[in-house]
């Protein structure tokens, strides 16, 4: 990048020579000189250069991989209100667990919870009286609360016992022996449910710690909706802040949540339902997300992902289920409903507070409308049996009631026209290094005519990827400049999946790798950052001379900040290719 000053003129030709680098594991090309060049010539001047949609790259959250659930969700406690095992009692309580044995504790969920969204809690029958250390349970979270030294996390429960009683709740190493934060809770003896609130402030720092809750008297206590979350959350809005900051740092144009396929469902029974992820976070039910295979409170719901957007600067987009799963499908003659709830959601983020539900969103705390001007609808659900139907009723629907959203079609558009109304289309791209190199010109014959291409899922995965690879973040930086080049059909893109938990890694590679408290940067990461400014620059022309010219991809943009002007020239040479014509390579 060459920063030039504020009053210079920019000098019309900028040339410069490449190396080119084979890489890979011991790479021998036959027939390729070992170094080779090529000159790269940039128009800098302002008579062909044409401006990028300031929209042009943002991100793509996915509730994939604990992305949400224990990943930028702060919530430290997992199945928080004892409903991942499902209405039916006694459940499954996992990850809770008892501190004591049979002899001294009994543990069962019951469906007395003062909450009728989420009726089930847990009942907890000490059996010893004055128990030498006392007796309980514990939560490890995800995969270990990370607990640091100095630091205040917010305790939230809800408890009931006939009779008077006094529990220690404590922050503990994974085994117990370490104890970081301890406070005693006096509960009351009556029949009603009593909401405690209480801080703990850290004495040590443990990164597989997790939270216990022990009482040593004879009796009966219950428990509902048990939450532990760090105080210094991203603007005290329940975000893990070094995690964001890395969010912040690619300057993201856009959001697209909460799915991906976490939208979809395997089944409908299963897909995410706005309307239970809103409100109170006590009385969210949450739900088993059958694709990824894991339970979410929903703390992480959709009035959050919509701050998040707020958060990051970013503008929304909302991708909602069209009445579709991975395996059954509402027929477009039952499909009111569905667009209803949808009208909804919309009324919810976009409503004066005095509408019925604008209201609910500002007793959550936003009186101000959030900015949604994008919808999808659904996620990659063209071609199944009652999608263009149901398309077209949402679609009308909503141009009726909000003339000014722009809709995206999950029918790609760019090799033939769409048969129904669009404003967008979505284009999703997995594959390995080599194609998606190749595939930086997809949308040079694109029509320049009809609706814009939003590629929201790009990424280079599989044999070359592994968990991330410089191979695959230069195929995936050959195939952005191909959309600099073409933002004048595309509008958007984003990388997929942005992160993962290093305990699940149910897809590989991610943008961003963490756990309780690390996280870095994979290569592809860390390429985003390099077209960071693109979106609202100015892209120039490009010329490459060479006689492998194709297997080089480069763009050149310019743009202005704090008064001065800057160029930026990006090049990426082909992963494991050589020059058109006959050729071996081994790697």
């Amino acid at each position: 990048m060459k920063r030039m000053g504020s009053k210079q003129v920019l000098v019309p030709t900028v040339s410069c020579l490449l190396l080119l680098f084979c890489l890979g594991c011991k790479c021998l090309a036959l027939e390729l000189e070992a170094t080779q060049t090529a000159t790269l010539k940039v128009d800098a001047s302002s008579q062909l250069a044409r401006k990028i949609p300031d929209t042009l790259f943002g991100m793509f959250f996915e509730e994939i991989n604990h992305a949400g659930a224990g990943g930028i969700w702060a919530e430290l406690v997992s199945n928080r209100g004892f409903e991942a095992g499902g209405l039916h009692t006694p459940s499954n309580i996992d990850p809770w667990s008892i501190i004591g044995n049979d002899s001294s504790i009994f543990v069962a969920t019951d469906r007395t919870s003062c909450f009728s969204r989420n009726i089930i809690a847990l009942r907890m029958e000490v059996l010893c009286d004055e128990c030498p250390a006392g007796v309980g349970i514990y939560n490890p979270g995800f995969w270990g609360m990370n607990i640091e030294d100095g630091k205040t996390y917010n305790l939230v429960m809800y408890v009931k016992s006939a009779e008077a009683a006094d529990l220690t709740v404590s922050l503990a190493s994974s085994d117990g022996l370490q104890k970081l934060a301890s406070v005693t809770v006096p509960v009351a003896g009556t029949s009603n449910w009593t909401k405690v609130e209480q801080k703990l402030i850290a004495k040590g720092t443990n990164r597989t710690s997790r939270l216990e809750i022990t009482s040593n008297k004879k009796g009966v206590v219950w428990f509902d909706q048990v939450s532990l979350m760090p105080s210094d959350t991203f603007k005290g809005h329940g975000f893990r802040t070094e995690l964001i900051s890395m969010l912040l740092d690619l300057k993201p144009r856009f959001l697209r949540f909460p799915g991906g396929c976490f939208v979809e469902g395997e089944w409908l029974r299963n897909a995410f339902r706005w309307r239970e992820s809103i409100g109170p976070w006590e009385e969210r039910p949450g739900h088993f997300g059958d694709v990824w295979h894991y339970w979410t409170d929903d703390g992480l719901g959709y009035y959050e992902f919509l701050q998040l957007s707020e958060d990051l600067g970013a503008a929304p987009i909302w991708v909602f289920n069209n009445g579709i799963s991975h395996n059954d499908e509402v027929s477009t003659a039952a499909i009111a409903p569905f667009v209803k709830d949808v009208l909804d959601s919309l009324e919810f983020a976009r409503g004066s507070a005095n509408s019925t539900w604008g209201s609910v969103r500002a007793a959550m705390g936003h009186p101000e409308p959030f900015p949604v001007k994008y919808v999808a609808i659904g996620n990659e659900d063209c071609g199944k049996k009652y999608y263009l139907g149901n398309y077209l009723k949402f679609y009308n629907a909503i141009r009726e009631s909000y003339p000014d959203i722009q809709m995206i079609s999950n029918c790609d558009g760019s090799s033939k026209p769409l048969d129904h109304p669009a404003d967008l289309y979505d284009f999703h791209v997995y594959t390995d290094s080599k194609t998606l190199f190749n595939m930086k010109g997809t949308f040079d014959k694109t029509s320049r005519t009809g609706p814009k291409a939003f590629v929201s899922e790009y990424a280079v995965w599989r044999t070359d990827a592994g968990r991330g690879s410089l191979l695959g973040s230069l195929a995936e930086a050959a195939f952005l400049t191909g959309l600099e080049k073409n933002s004048d059909i595309v509008q958007m893109a984003s990388y997929a999946p942005l992160f993962v938990n290093d305990n699940d890694q149910t897809w590989n590679p991610d943008a961003i790798v963490f756990n309780s408290w690390q996280q870095y940067g994979t290569p592809s990461y860390w390429m985003q950052k390099f077209f960071r400014e693109s979106s609202g620059a100015m892209i120039h022309p490009i010329t490459i001379s060479s006689s492998y010219s194709g297997s080089l991809a480069a763009s050149a943009i310019t743009w202005q900040d704090s008064g001065n002007s800057f160029l930026k020239v990006k090049a990426s040479n082909a992963p494991l290719l050589y020059p058109e014509g006959d050729g071996e390579y081994l790697c």
